[in-house]
């Protein structure tokens, strides 16, 4: 059985989420990024704690900036050292959608919690429409 991970990256906080099997999505905490370097070391290690086969990366599509942070999203995943599958998925809405599901649970600290939902989110949309993999 594959195991799936997807990551939500943004400036700040790294939103991280896993599938070990079956289409169910957790998400995980996120990771801080202090600098590239800590954050990319930090990626390799949560990728290599649970053995992930495939890993899905959000990216915005369409945009005034998507361009500007497609080209920042490509460049941080090339430092990290993962030799699996690699995947991106449109994440557009997907902080919104995380936002909102999470109203009234838990408050909207910088903890990185929304980013680790909308990296569950980008990583269901993904398993949608890739079921082979699952």
């Amino acid at each position: 059985m594959l195991k799936i991970a997807s990551l939500d990256i943004g400036l700040k906080r790294i939103g991280c989420a896993i599938c070990l099997g079956k289409g169910i999505v957790f998400p995980q905490d996120a990771i801080i990024r202090k600098n590239r370097k800590q954050a990319a070391k930090d990626v390799d290690s949560f990728l290599s704690e649970f053995d992930i086969d495939i890993l899905v990366v959000g990216v915005p599509k369409g945009g005034s900036s998507s361009d500007e942070m497609k080209r920042r999203i490509e460049h941080f995943v090339s430092l990290i050292s993962f030799n699996g599958e690699l995947f991106y998925q449109d994440e557009y809405g997907s902080s919104n959608e995380a936002k909102e599901i999470s109203r009234g649970i838990t408050k909207h600290k910088r903890d990185g919690k929304v980013d680790s939902l909308a990296a569950k989110i980008i990583l269901e949309r993904w398993l949608e429409f890739n079921k082979d993999f699952i």
